[in-house]
């Protein structure tokens, strides 16, 4: 009777954490407020597919476009309707979302799930991201990609090896990072049916193949050499990135002493999640979503546990830390959806308006709300600086020249010595806040 109460209490406690942090995600979907940096990014290569019919820009500018192009599209026409790119990612993600997590669900019930244990795994995936992350909602094709990789595992669990082969080579085209379900579905395959695992490997492979053909033919260069834009490595970067995996602790831990029959597939899939997600997060600017596959992982894992022992308690448990490192981290700006986050982008929009002539704009979402056009990549250029590929000296020269009326940074130095010497030459700033410093003219 105990289990039973401290069952239901922590499940009502996690229900209504996910309700609320979804609501808080839902109306930020209209508020012109930059909730990350991507959301500019992917903005602005929307509008240049709109402008002039291709998501890339010129090779060797300061704008840089290391994604594959599918979601580019598919946000395009979504902004024809909006209005705007930005809050059309936005509600494209929060779709992906809702459609990731039924994704979950129905692979737990291709895997012998009942409602309730289906339900454990759909809420715990959508807690870890709606928690430890700002993907859920924000404009960027991570979830879009998940959403059509769930949906093409529970074809492969029909035997429908072709047609899944298909939607994981499609959803690459999407998100190049999301590597680890495929993988893990050819091991597993490799295991228990060798003859299903060639054919599945060979479609990918040859959908795949047919893809970069196609954008080379399509765009006139290699999709390789896109998506191996210069970026700086540190073990330093991975520690960080592991550090923050404590949810993933018990469901792990569950999974470990499982007697499920799937327990085999769970465990390939999150040894290559976590493999892969560790190896991505060392590479600057990754950031949660690189775990995204470990998290789906690990909700298969507690949703087979409770159909098993029939015990929800311990999918409760396993999810009971999420809202406690709520209760302790969350505070005013933690996430940035609140009214006085939003005031204050508005009045950063206002200024950049005002200043007559280009912006440079680390949060491109700002510059393009301010009618300004994408001007430099900041994420980009300033990893190929860190990195050593390029000197940053044509940049420097610009911002020397005064070229730029307006600038907004976030970090002063993240474009090198070189051009934070020419900026404090030629600039100064006008005001900082929570999007950063806003620099003008000297006079």
């Amino acid at each position: 009777m105990m289990s039973a109460r401290l069952s239901a209490a922590l499940s009502s406690i996690t229900t209504l954490l996910i309700l609320a942090l979804l609501i808080r995600n839902i109306t930020a979907i209209g508020i012109l407020a930059p909730l990350d940096p991507n959301e500019g990014w992917n903005a602005a290569h929307t509008l240049l597919l709109l402008a002039k019919g291709t998501p890339y820009p010129p090779p060797h500018g300061l704008m840089i476009n290391n994604y594959p192009p599918l979601s580019f599209y598919l946000v395009g026409a979504l902004t024809l309707w909006t209005g705007d790119a930005v809050i059309a990612g936005r509600v494209l993600s929060l779709l992906s979302f809702l459609a990731a997590s039924i994704g979950i669900a129905s692979v737990c019930r291709h895997m012998g799930c009942g409602s309730r244990a289906r339900i454990c795994a759909a809420m715990f995936f959508a807690a870890v991201l709606l928690v430890c992350s700002d993907y859920v909602g924000m404009d960027d094709p991570q979830l879009l990609g998940h959403a059509l990789q769930f949906f093409g595992l529970a074809l492969l669990l029909r035997k429908r090896i072709v047609a899944a082969a298909l939607i994981f080579s499609a959803s690459l085209f999407f998100k190049h990072n999301l590597l680890a379900l495929p993988l893990a579905a050819a091991v597993w395959l490799l295991w228990r049916d060798r003859h299903a695992a060639w054919r599945f490997i060979g479609c990918g492979a040859a959908v795949s193949g047919a893809g970069l053909i196609l954008f080379h033919w399509a765009y006139g260069f290699s999709l390789v050499s896109v998506l191996s834009s210069p970026r700086h490595v540190s073990l330093a970067n991975a520690i960080f990135a592991a550090s923050h995996l404590w949810w993933a602790v018990f469901p792990l831990a569950v999974l470990a002493v499982s007697r499920s029959s799937w327990k085999d597939f769970c465990l390939i899939y999150a040894g290559s999640a976590l493999m892969l997600g560790l190896a991505f997060s060392a590479g600057d600017g990754v950031d949660a979503n690189a775990f995204f596959d470990l998290a789906a992982a690990c909700a298969m894992a507690l949703g087979l546990e409770v159909e098993q022992s029939r015990r929800p308690l311990l999918a409760a448990l396993c999810a009971a830390p999420l809202p406690l490192f709520l209760a302790f981290n969350f505070h005013d700006n933690n996430f940035f959806f609140t009214r006085d986050f939003a005031v204050q982008s508005k009045r950063d929009v206002a200024f950049l308006k005002s200043q007559p002539g280009p912006a440079l704009c680390d949060q491109l979402s700002l510059c393009l709300w301010a009618g300004k056009g994408a001007q430099v990549d900041v994420f980009n250029v300033g990893e190929q600086i860190k990195s050593g590929a390029w000197d940053g000296a044509s940049l420097a020269k610009m911002i020397a020249q005064r070229r730029f009326a307006v600038v907004q940074l976030v970090d002063l130095d993240g474009l090198g010595p070189s051009v934070r010497i020419a900026l404090e030459r030629n600039y100064r700033i006008h005001h900082s806040d929570d999007n950063g410093h806003f620099l003008t003219r000297l006079p």
